[in-house]
C-alpha cells in the first residue's frame, strides 16, 4: 500500500507542482529508532516528505517536518518560508529533545540559504548538519559518517528532473487550454493537448542540446534572446506542414492558426527558461549580475561555503587556509555561502561597484520577483 502511495503521489504532486501541496507538520518515527537514532528535518511540501521517507526506507530514523508553507525547501528557505524560526519551533515542540541523547539535526543542504546553525545551536543547543542536495544521497551519506562527496553536494537537471518540469507545465496549460477551445472548437481539443505536451516535453529533453548558449545574466529575457525560440517554434511550423501534406489536409489558414498558437505557447515556455533549472539564475532577477567576492583578509579556510555551494564553485586551499572559487562561473547567487561564512568574508558585487552584504541576505529574503528590499543594495 504504501509504495502504492507513493506512487501516486509523486504523479498527483508532479502534474500539480505549480501549486503548494503541503503535508502535516511534525514528528514522524521511522522503523524502530533507539537514542542515537539520526534526526532529519525538512519541509512539509508533500512531495518532499514522501522522497524523503521512500529514501530512509529500512532505516531506523525520526524526521521533523516544518511548516514551509507547502513549497520545496529550496524555494522555502531563498523566500523565508524555511528559517531558524521553523526549525527552532520543531526542536522546541516536538518532543525530540526527550527522546534521543545527541544534539544533532541534519537538514537538506538547499535549506542552506535560509537556516543559520550558530543560531540553532545559540537558541537550543543543537547541532546542524547539512546532509545532501537529494534525498536519494541520504542511506550513502550516512555510511560514509555524515560527508558528502562533491556529487552530493551539487544540483543537477538530469532527465528525470526535465520530464517533472514539463509535465509541471504542460498539465496545466493543456487542462485550460482544453477547457476554453472545448467551448469555441471542440475538434481541436486533442490536438491542442498534443501540440502542449509535444512542445513541453521537447523543450525540457533538450535542455542539454542549447544549454551552453543560455545566458541568464543577458539584459534581454531568455531562452537565447529569442533565437531558440524561433528554431522551436519553426519545427513546430514543420511539423504541421509535414503532417497536413502527408494527411491531405493542408490549408494555409490551419496552418497559420496553428503557428499562432504555437507561437504563444514557445514565448510562454521559454519565458523564463533558466529560472525553470536549478543550474541557472533567474534572466529576471537582479542579483544575476552580482558575483560572489572573497575578502582574503577575512577568510579563515573553514570551508562551509563549499559544504553548502549546490554549484561546487568553491575549493579550500588548506596549505593556505584560505578558500577559491575555481569554478565561479558556475555560481546561480542563492546567497548560501554567504549565509553560512562565520566571519562574513564573502558579499556580493556587481560590475557597478553595488554590494549585497551578508547580513541582507540573511535577513531579507527573496519575493517571486526576485527582489529582496529596496534600499537593500549600497556601494561598495
Amino acid at each position: 500500500m504504501g509504495g502504492l502511495r507513493y506512487i501516486l503521489v509523486n504523479i498527483i504532486d508532479t502534474l500539480l507542482r505549480v501549486i503548494p501541496i503541503p503535508a502535516r507538520t511534525g514528528l514522524i518515527i521511522l522503523g524502530n529508532p533507539g537514542r542515537n537514532a539520526p534526526v532529519f528535518l525538512t519541509g512539509n511540501y508533500r512531495l518532499t516528505v514522501e522522497r524523503v521517507k521512500r529514501a530512509l526506507r529500512g532505516l531506523d530514523a525520526y524526521l521533523l517536518v516544518v511548516d514551509s508553507a507547502g513549497i520545496s525547501v529550496w524555494c522555502a528557505s531563498a523566500g523565508g518560508y524555511l528559517t531558524n524560526h521553523q526549525v527552532i519551533s520543531a526542536i522546541k515542540t516536538s518532543g525530540i529533545e526527550g527522546l534521543v541523547n545527541h544534539r544533532t539535526v541534519i537538514l537538506p543542504q538547499l535549506a542552506a540559504v535560509g537556516v543559520e546553525p550558530r543560531v540553532i545551536r545559540q537558541k537550543t543547543g543543537w547541532n546542524i548538519v547539512f546532509g545532501p542536495v537529494y534525498a536519494k544521497d541520504i542511506p550513502p551519506f550516512l555510511s560514509q559518517g555524515c560527508e558528502k562527496t562533491p556529487e552530493m553536494r551539487q544540483v543537477s537537471f538530469d532527465i528525470t528532473q526535465r520530464i517533472e518540469m514539463a509535465v509541471m507545465w504542460a498539465f496545466p496549460l493543456s487542462a485550460l487550454g482544453a477547457l476554453f477551445t472545448s467551448l469555441i472548437r471542440p475538434g481541436a481539443v486533442l490536438p491542442l493537448i498534443a501540440l502542449i505536451w509535444g512542445l513541453s516535453l521537447g523543450v525540457f529533453l533538450a535542455f542539454p542540446l542549447y544549454a551552453r548558449w543560455l545566458n541568464p545574466k543577458g539584459h534581454f529575457p531568455d531562452f537565447a534572446r529569442g533565437g531558440l525560440q524561433a528554431l522551436f517554434w519553426s519545427l513546430v511550423i514543420l511539423g504541421i506542414v509535414g503532417y497536413t501534406e502527408l494527411t491531405g489536409r493542408f490549408d494555409r489558414n490551419t496552418v497559420f492558426n496553428w503557428g499562432l498558437v504555437a507561437l504563444g505557447l514557445v514565448a510562454l515556455l521559454g519565458f523564463d527558461m533558466t529560472g525553470n533549472t536549478p543550474v541557472y539564475k533567474s534572466s529576471y532577477h537582479r542579483e544575476r549580475f552580482f558575483d560572489v567576492v572573497i575578502s582574503e583578509r577575512k577568510c579563515t579556510g573553514c570551508g562551509l561555503c563549499e559544504d553548502v555551494c549546490p554549484r561546487n564553485c568553491f575549493e579550500v586551499d588548506h596549505t593556505r587556509h584560505k578558500v577559491t572559487r575555481p569554478r565561479g562561473e558556475l555560481c546561480i547567487q542563492c546567497g548560501a555561502c554567504l549565509v553560512q561564512c562565520p566571519v562574513d568574508a564573502l558579499y556580493f558585487r556587481n560590475p557597478q561597484g553595488e554590494v549585497i552584504l551578508p547580513q541582507i541576505v540573511r535577513k531579507f529574503k527573496l519575493n517571486m520577483l526576485g527582489e529582496r528590499v529596496i534600499g537593500s543594495y549600497g556601494k561598495g
